[in-house]
């Protein structure tokens, strides 16, 4: 049986506390419960409580998988350690270096690319793809990383770039974590396809077609059975010649065996003896009788269907030795077909390294990398990758690519940043390293590995070769390693330096202020701030200091203002000591079980205490709540738009029900509005997962579909569902995928969505869905012109504590004129939500100029990631003919924010004051981040032909 053969012969998350995020450690030099330098007491109730609870709870694992430094606590020792620890220090908190390319002038970057990828041939679109992939890699928007992967794999010429890219694509959607799927399965795209990436042939429009594999497999059947038949039809009379092996003839045709290559060409019409003999002695070969017989049959039948993996795998030895270019091509793409599990291919990766066989490498490959990131928890998959002569032999077969170690390295640093694994594998990144943009990327990231590991010098060496290479960048991984080994007035120096040269950025003075002191070090990070809002460092520096200080609300002020519009774990926890410190548990449970929310495995005392564990601590010192009451807290916070305290309430009720996959879909939900991307489809496919019904599942997975930018399979999943049962969600989902931001809706389309909504309303649902079922519907309502319809949906969305819908019926009352009572309602929007800089920004569509102004400027104040004030801002200082100015904030805000939309505008106000060159420098920009953006293009297009003009 063909498997007989095969019997002789999954992962931890990226620890986000690693990179220096994880806040900080604790005052080793406190002897009371007192925080260090002034910074309150803990609450003596609730360190008792934690001392108790030490002393009989063993401390958790850094990880709950497969860390391997499992540390076992004595743990009367550490109860008593804990006690005289106090509240965190600035001498212990630093920023990350960002593992990722990093532009000093990333505007000019984009577009230098984007002019590069237009003049580049078909062959060459690929790599310029990743190369985009690798710039982008650091901004905060994953679809943009998500899109560019797909363009690498759509313009993909060759077998080896289209596995790893449909490996990644699919690493990057993380459907190993759907119950019951195969990593071999195919999810019916090309894109992502197994046996569509093993096809040779470039056809870039194929990839939008749904994929034909089923259909391709009845055509192999059929192609068998065919193949079976013209075997049978051999006659003896044809045969004119025999190999001899031992006792037994393999009787063939000469000419069919001369056909099959030159040297059995030469062997058998050449002036060898061999020509002039009937019977040819085989014996010595090393090849048995089932091989030639083999042989013989694909010189007549030119197939290797029916015959054992086994004699295959001699057959394709034959072929490689004597130079059987056809024959070892169809060998191969056999053997590559039996690739089908782990157990096989790596059985069989060593037949393909030692035959060179391209195909059955790559399906190997295939299995490995669709496997990820369990496969590398496999030594015998980690031996094929990790070192260089591994790297030699994958570069003889043509399988050895920097797209491959690329691929491999990024899911390591995801794994463990400070694994010797991840190590090797940058080394391999490196050696495969060829044009500068990839020397750059292996050579910083060893650095971020290396200082991580706390191996100071060679990190040091490996930044300075990325410098070397172009990485500006990496002079901050060069001044902190330097700082590290005792040189700190170098790396001020270095600094210093960098900000001299270069346009100044937020970065720059925030790595600078590590080697200050006093007030040269914050005024340091208050521009770091300036510059660069979204940096996480400034915030929890001043807000530790201000608790050194013993202004302890004035550090819970400091730490919410990026709290109120960039959530991250370590600034939630340092919030929680804050509130632990004021004996604030209720609100310090709240964090910890957002926190929990991103990421379960996270842990908190400076990774010694498990997040699930302090929850239970903090437990006795709040109020119970049942389920019921879980649900009216949810409904208080969604209510005023407190999306965190919601998160916290979901956190609890799942804990009393884990498997609810509704709550599960209400998490994901929240998840998204924090723009928690990650987390929120982590989220979705645990409620697809733990879907009670068929018509649960094909939602959730409806949902999943949308959200990686598949909207068609979403709205398949949707008519499937409704198909089993009408339902609000599915009726919803629908709804929702056909209003796409890019659907641009007709009005027949429009009434068709506003029957599905209506549908949807008619269906059992809660109050929290219904609300934004009405939102939705108000909201089509009024692109269609009937607003009294459209304030009816409003305020029966209201009745139901939906606060949102104040946004939706201001804007009717604007298009009645009303703006007075337009206002009044963003007014009330503004009195209830918790974190309201979308409400300011809405309200300064319903005021005079000035009052605009002064709400712009608290919605940038309170969320600086919305680019709406910045650009009417800037419209308003160019109806002022204040050119300049008007250039100029929108420059501030691209500095950390390269927004399409900011690009756009900066490019057309270039253009109107004839600036040609900047207009298409910030339109290539532009679309480099949206290759389709059509007024982009349309403005580009002018600007060229005006720029040629000029020139001529």
């Amino acid at each position: 049986m063909q498997h007989n053969i095969f019997t002789s012969m999954r992962s931890l998350k990226m620890m986000d506390g690693c990179k220096g995020g994880q806040v900080f450690a604790l005052h080793p030099s406190c002897t009371t419960t007192t925080g260090g330098g002034g910074g309150g007491s803990v609450g003596e109730k609730f360190l008792q409580h934690l001392q108790d609870h030490l002393r009989v709870n063993s401390i958790r694992s850094k990880s709950m998988r497969n860390f391997q430094n499992v540390h076992v606590y004595n743990t009367p020792v550490l109860a008593e350690a804990l006690a005289i620890y106090g509240l965190p220090q600035t001498d212990l908190i630093e920023p990350q270096i960002e593992p990722c390319l990093k532009s000093v002038n990333f505007v000019e970057t984009l577009a230098d690319l984007y002019r590069r990828m237009e003049d580049s041939s078909q062959s060459e679109k690929s790599a310029m793809f990743l190369e985009h992939c690798a710039i982008i890699r650091g901004l905060p928007d994953p679809k943009l990383f998500v899109r560019s992967l797909r363009s690498a794999r759509q313009h993909a010429v060759d077998v080896h770039s289209k596995v790893v890219l449909s490996a990644w694509l699919r690493y990057e959607r993380r459907e190993d974590e759907l119950v019951g799927t195969s990593s071999m399965d195919c999810c019916g795209r090309d894109l992502e396809c197994p046996r569509t990436a093993l096809l040779a042939g470039y056809n870039p429009e194929s990839v939008y077609d749904p994929c034909v594999c089923l259909r391709s497999q009845r055509e192999e059947g059929d192609a068998e059975f065919s193949m079976g038949d013209e075997e049978c039809s051999t006659s003896e009379e044809d045969c004119d010649m025999s190999f001899c092996i031992g006792d037994e003839e393999v009787r063939c045709s000469r000419f069919s065996i001369a056909s099959l290559s030159r040297p059995f060409e030469t062997m058998l019409y050449g002036s060898f003896m061999e020509s002039r003999r009937e019977k040819i002695n085989f014996s010595q070969n090393g090849f048995s009788v089932k091989a030639m017989r083999a042989a013989e049959m694909f010189s007549r039948t030119e197939s290797v269907y029916s015959l054992e993996p086994e004699v295959v795998l001699e057959l394709l030895s034959l072929a490689n030795k004597f130079c059987c270019e056809e024959m070892k091509s169809a060998c191969d793409a056999y053997l590559a077909s039996m690739a089908s599990d782990m157990e096989r291919a790596i059985l069989l990766i060593e037949y393909g390294l030692e035959e060179t066989a391209y195909l059955l490498v790559a399906a190997c490959l295939q299995v490995f990398l669709r496997e990820l990131p369990d496969s590398m928890n496999n030594p015998n998959v980690v031996n094929f990758f990790c070192s260089s002569v591994a790297r030699e032999r994958l570069a003889v077969v043509g399988h050895a690519s920097f797209l491959l170690y690329s691929f491999l390295s990024h899911v390591a640093m995801e794994d463990d940043m400070k694994s010797n694994v991840t190590v090797m594998l940058l080394e391999r990144l490196g050696e495969c390293a060829a044009e500068g943009w990839q020397k750059q990327l292996a050579f910083h990231q060893l650095g971020c590995v290396m200082l991580e590991r706390k191996e100071y010098k060679d990190a040091q060496n490996w930044f300075e070769a990325a410098v070397e290479a172009g990485h500006i960048y990496s002079t901050v991984g060069v001044a902190r390693t330097k700082y590290k080994r005792g040189h700190k007035y170098s790396a001020y120096k270095l600094m210093n330096s960098l900000i001299s040269d270069y346009t100044p950025s937020g970065w720059m003075y925030q790595e600078r202020s590590l080697y200050c002191n006093g007030k040269e070090m914050m005024m340091d990070l208050d521009t770091a701030t300036e510059l660069e809002p979204t940096l996480l460092y400034p915030y929890k520096y001043r807000a530790v200091s201000l608790l050194e200080e013993d202004k302890i609300g004035a550090a819970i002020s400091e730490i919410d203002k990026i709290i109120g519009f960039k959530v991250s774990p370590d600034c939630l926890e340092l919030r929680a000591w804050f509130l632990i410190s004021l004996e604030d548990y209720e609100g310090a449970l709240r964090d910890v079980r957002a926190i929990l929310t991103l990421d379960p495995a996270y842990m908190m005392f400076h990774g010694k205490l498990h997040g699930d564990n302090l929850v239970e601590l903090l437990r006795h010192h709040v109020q119970q709540w049942s389920q019921a009451d879980c649900w009216m807290q949810l409904y208080d916070r969604w209510s005023s738009v407190d999306d965190i305290g919601s998160l916290a309430v979901v956190h609890h009720m799942l804990a009393n029900d884990p498997g609810k996959s509704l709550l599960l879909f209400r998490q994901s939900l929240l998840l998204l509005r924090l723009n928690c991307h990650k987390a929120a489809m982590r989220s979705l496919r645990l409620a697809r997962n733990h879907a009670t019904s068929e018509l649960e599942r094909l939602v959730y997975e409806g949902w999943i579909s949308y959200d990686t930018g598949h909207r068609d399979e979403a709205l398949a999943k949707a008519e499937d569902a409704i198909l089993i049962q009408r339902s609000f969600e599915a009726f919803f989902l629908k709804a929702y995928a056909l209003t796409d931001p890019d659907s641009n809706l007709d009005p027949d389309s429009s009434l068709y969505v506003i029957q599905l909504l209506e549908e949807a309303l008619r269906c059992p649902s809660d109050g929290l869905r219904k609300g934004q079922a009405l939102s939705n519907l108000g909201s089509i309502y009024v692109d269609c012109g009937k607003l009294d319809l459209a304030a009816d949906c409003y305020m029966n969305a209201l009745d139901i504590k939906h606060s949102r819908a104040h946004q939706g019926l201001a804007r009717v009352f604007h298009l009645k004129n009303q703006r007075k009572a337009a206002y009044d309602e963003m007014t009330k929007l503004i009195e209830k939500a918790r974190y309201n800089a979308s409400a300011y920004e809405k309200r300064s569509e319903y005021c005079d100029r000035d009052m605009a102004k002064s709400d712009l400027s608290m919605a940038t104040q309170l969320d600086p990631l919305r680019t709406y004030p910045y650009r009417y801002r800037a419209a308003v200082l160019m109806d002022d003919h204040k050119e300049a100015e008007a250039i100029s904030e929108l420059t501030k805000a691209i500095a950390f924010k390269p927004d399409l939309q900011l690009l756009h505008l900066r490019a057309a106000f270039h253009d109107s004051m004839g600036d040609f060159i900047s207009t298409l420098r910030d339109c290539e920009a532009a679309l480099c981040l949206d290759p389709s953006h059509a007024d982009t293009l349309e403005l580009y297009h002018k600007a060229r032909e005006r720029a040629n003009e000029q020139h001529t």
